[in-house]
């Protein structure tokens, strides 16, 4: 265009000096755009906006053992018997249609058969929990079954989103209706599953499980049983192991540590308990989830490289650092208010004697840190970095979990306090990508609470693991949330 107009000119030296300034100026312009682009936050999220399509159930079933087992009485230890547990959490596996099986083969028969199968070894999770006089659970194996759903979307996969990633608005429609038998965990089923056929020949596979029975990984150890099943194995290649004798409180109860989720804040009202703890999820909240990359992670190691004490920081470690400090500055808490991150953490690894493999029991403690607010708010990363650290290693001391034990006991397990206290989930590790039922390991596999900020990952288009932080704000709140993230992201 701009050759054509000069040849049109006539060519004098005004024409040829205005033609030089046009040039340097649409340069100049350029430098300016290529350097913002360059200086734009890697950061990835995505806005979850509510979607609609109809899913229609089958008349649900009762699955059972494919064999006899027995009926005799489990005893819970004093881990899974805590009053927090008693609840379900939910997570959803997407898969696609596989060619080689086309529409010939149903993936809800397939998983109904090889479930069947593993509950010949966890037939526990067949059983019903059952409340003694002093309010203690323990599992009767009545063999009752696990309860599962057939359902029809009206829609491809697609449908639902690019990623596909936490937070789910729509899980409801994937999920069994666990209400339909009633409140509660008591004398209840104890597995809800549903298989949802979408119209592009792929299905999803969400489960509701209850926490007493299982934290993350027993969980997952289960459900990855069912898929060798379902691929043809003869017994799950980890044997179930229940022994959760192992996790008794000591007698007298001797706790050896101080466990902040079940100390009050002095200052703390009815106001100050999270919003996002009770679901359903309000009308002014927006779900957002925030993904992090490896470039990601490695800029924020730039935010805490001059601290000398770090001599090796994990990537749950930043990135809960980040968001803890984040989420903290968007709801704009008094400066004065102590603010709590609380997060589980693993002890299999950590016991002394350790757990023995196949315990698919709860087998976590819980780590808090907590700050005052203005001070988390106005110190940089490294504050709050070194607070989650250290909480962290408090949780993994050998008799950390013996000791959570010992205090649920002594102080007849008691109420967790969750007064301003942010909590977040990494389930990364926990074995749900995996799950394999003979049509791969799935487009994602993990927990999808609606309200919850549970990390899990997956796999972008370079094959680069990205960590997924769903979150739950606000609006005003989830704008100043992402602006605050964004500083911290920078190219």
């Amino acid at each position: 265009m701009l050759h054509s107009i000069i040849h049109k000119q006539r060519i004098t030296k005004s024409s040829i000096s205005q033609t030089l300034i046009i040039a340097f100026i649409s340069f100049f312009l350029h430098l300016i755009s290529s350097s913002e682009t360059k200086q734009q936050p890697t950061m990835k999220s995505i806005l979850r906006q509510k979607i609609s399509f109809n899913v229609q159930r089958s008349k649900p079933v009762v699955i059972f053992p494919a064999k006899p087992t027995p009926h005799d009485i489990k005893f819970l230890s004093d881990i899974d018997n805590q009053t927090v547990l008693r609840y379900y959490t939910s997570g959803v596996h997407f898969y696609h249609a596989e060619p080689s099986k086309a529409y010939e083969v149903d993936p809800a028969h397939v998983i109904k058969a090889a479930l069947a199968k593993a509950l010949v070894y966890y037939y526990p999770i067949t059983g019903r929990l059952k409340e003694q006089p002093e309010g203690k659970l323990v599992l009767d194996c009545t063999g009752e079954g696990a309860m599962f759903v057939e359902a029809e979307a009206d829609v491809c996969l697609e449908y639902l989103g690019d990623p596909l990633t936490p937070p789910f608005p729509f899980t409801d429609q994937l999920h069994f209706d666990s209400m339909l038998m009633g409140p509660g965990v008591i004398n209840q089923p104890l597995l809800y599953l549903q298989v949802t056929r979408f119209k592009c020949g792929g299905f999803t596979f969400a489960h509701k499980t209850c926490h007493v029975i299982a934290d993350a990984h027993g969980w997952a150890q289960f459900l990855t049983a069912i898929g060798e099943f379902a691929r043809g194995a003869d017994q799950p290649n980890v044997l179930p192991v229940w022994d959760r004798h192992l996790l008794l409180a000591r007698d007298p109860p001797a706790p050896a540590h101080i466990h902040l989720e079940y100390e009050p804040m002095e200052d703390a009202t009815q106001e100050d308990f999270h919003i996002l703890l009770k679901p359903p999820v309000p009308a002014n909240l927006v779900q957002r989830s925030f993904l992090f990359g490896p470039k990601d992670i490695s800029v924020l190691k730039e935010h805490v490289k001059s601290l000398e004490s770090m001599s090796y920081v994990s990537r749950f470690e930043l990135i809960t650092a980040a968001v803890w400090r984040s989420h903290t500055i968007a709801l704009d808490y008094n400066p004065d208010y102590e603010i709590r991150v609380l997060f589980p953490v693993s002890s299999r690894g950590t016991m002394v004697p350790p757990l023995p493999t196949g315990f698919y029991g709860n087998a976590f403690a819980r780590a808090v840190a907590c700050s005052k607010s203005g001070k988390l708010c106005s110190n940089p990363l490294g504050y709050a970095l070194t607070l989650v650290k250290e909480a962290k290693e408090k949780a993994r001391a050998s008799d950390f979990l013996q000791s959570l034990a010992d205090l649920t006991v002594l102080r007849g397990r008691p109420q967790m306090m969750d007064a301003r206290t942010f909590l977040v989930t990494d389930v990364t590790r926990a074995g749900f990508q995996g799950v394999d039922f003979g049509w791969g390991g799935g487009m994602f596999g993990g927990k999808a609470l609606p309200i919850a900020t549970m990390y899990t990952s997956f796999r972008n288009n370079d094959g680069e693991e990205v960590v997924v932080v769903p979150m739950c704000l606000p609006e005003l709140a989830m704008a100043t949330f992402k602006t605050e993230m964004e500083s911290l992201i920078q190219a």
